[in-house]
């Protein structure tokens, strides 16, 4: 019997649109059933705080939410994520019809949450505590032959950060890092292969740390976990992310040129091009440490496609030291690129750093001008892997948070016009 009705708009990572495949298949196996935002009794928001743009997001779109749900009797709002973690029971304060609080460690209790709420109005609930170790879920797959998994499925392999870049708020909102049982991982993998995903992704806020955190139990490695998965019988497709540079081991590039089945594409975050902003940053990397990972992964697998992260204005970077950022890009030649102009996150040690440009006003000349350039260093590298059959769209309506932190009246008519 149906319980109610609910609907999940996502920001952010790759892990929050997992997270919010998972809570709307645990919801619908508990009686809920998915609608459209305006008939919704239950509106998830599953959060992002990683840059600014997307916090201010949440805020609107509650703002948004109340409108539109005002017909739906007794319809409550629960926001989840980050932004949950960072403000915790303030949404209470000054959002009335939010009645959930849920940040990454809580989630797995999430979904009997919401069926408490739903059967009490007058019910508010915060759980936004940390976990000591992984939480595990109940994983919510159909029995076979019940139901359809998309052929792109998405697995964690463990939670939180222990690097501490002095720009990132994730060690705050995510915790500290937690590896996950190693065989909770594999059944979960052969569970999904078994209901028709022929693809998974694994995935971390540093997913190549996988077992190197106190958490950790037993002694397997992320490249014997990568070998692991990758042996299953019936997946076609293996890929990883976001790894880290520092953790990428010589085990893990070699198994680019060993395992068929692995995808040679691989996203691995520069984020700056010089060793003095590496540094400050906190990236535990030099320039020297990352072109020898490339040379490493192109000996082993030839038409690997490259990816990264780049961050523009970082407090204290000078031109020069951003024109060897513009030289490490052409020097890997990656196929794609997400730059972000920076900005301050809460609680992070870069946001007590001194900068070359105020955080409100005009960018310098420079800096509006070299983060189009930069995108469109990327060239078209093309890697060759078998194509998967068309299904399901796995993000489900997921909303990523890579928008340029540019308006489109500030973006240069002349460069790049390909991205414009």
């Amino acid at each position: 019997m149906a319980q109610g009705t609910f609907h999940i708009i996502t920001f952010g990572c790759q892990m929050n649109v997992n997270d919010s495949f998972w809570l709307a298949r645990s919801l619908q196996r508990r009686g809920f059933v998915e609608s459209p935002l305006e008939k919704a009794e239950v509106v998830i928001l599953n959060t992002c705080s990683v840059r600014d743009k997307p916090e201010q997001k949440v805020y609107a779109a509650l703002g948004r939410i109340k409108y539109e749900t005002r017909r739906v009797p007794g319809s409550f709002a629960v926001v989840a994520g980050c932004v949950a973690q960072q403000i915790g029971a303030g949404f209470f304060e000054r959002f009335p019809q939010v009645r959930l609080v849920v940040g990454g460690d809580g989630l797995a209790m999430a979904p009997d949450a919401i069926e408490r709420l739903h059967g009490d109005p007058s019910l508010r609930l915060n759980l936004t505590d940390f976990s000591e170790i992984y939480p595990e879920r109940d994983p919510a797959l159909p029995a076979q032959g019940e139901g359809e998994i998309p052929p792109v499925a998405f697995v964690n392999i463990m939670q939180g950060c222990d690097n501490f870049c002095t720009y990132c708020i994730v060690p705050f909102t995510r915790g500290r890092q937690k590896s996950r049982d190693a065989g909770a991982i594999l059944d979960e993998c052969r569970a999904l292969i078994d209901n028709g995903a022929k693809e998974i992704t694994l995935l971390g806020q540093n997913v190549n740390s996988y077992g190197l955190d106190k958490h950790a139990s037993g002694d397997t490695s992320f490249a014997r976990l990568l070998r692991k998965v990758s042996e299953l019988p019936g997946l076609a497709r293996l890929r990883f992310v976001t790894p880290h540079p520092k953790d990428l081991s010589p085990e893990v590039i070699a198994m680019f040129g060993e395992v068929p089945n692995l995808c040679p594409r691989l996203h691995l975050p520069l984020q700056a091009g010089s060793d003095r902003v590496l540094a400050r940053m906190n990236r535990k990397y030099d320039m020297a440490r990352y072109m020898t990972l490339v040379e490493g992964l192109r000996a082993a697998r030839p038409d690997i496609a490259l990816s990264t992260d780049l961050i523009v204005g970082f407090p204290g970077e000078t031109e020069e030291q951003f024109q060897e950022t513009l030289d490490a890009v052409r020097a890997v030649n990656f196929m794609s690129s997400f730059s972000f102009c920076y900005s301050d996150r809460p609680g992070t040690a870069a946001s007590r750093h001194r900068r070359i440009f105020p955080p409100t006003g005009s960018r310098p000349a420079w800096a509006v001008k070299r983060i189009f350039c930069l995108k469109g260093q990327a060239a078209n590298r093309t890697a060759k892997m078998p194509p998967l059959k068309a299904g399901k769209d796995a993000t489900r309506g997921a909303t990523p948070s890579t928008s340029p932190c540019l308006p489109e009246s500030a973006k240069p008519a002349s460069l790049c016009p390909s991205l414009l």
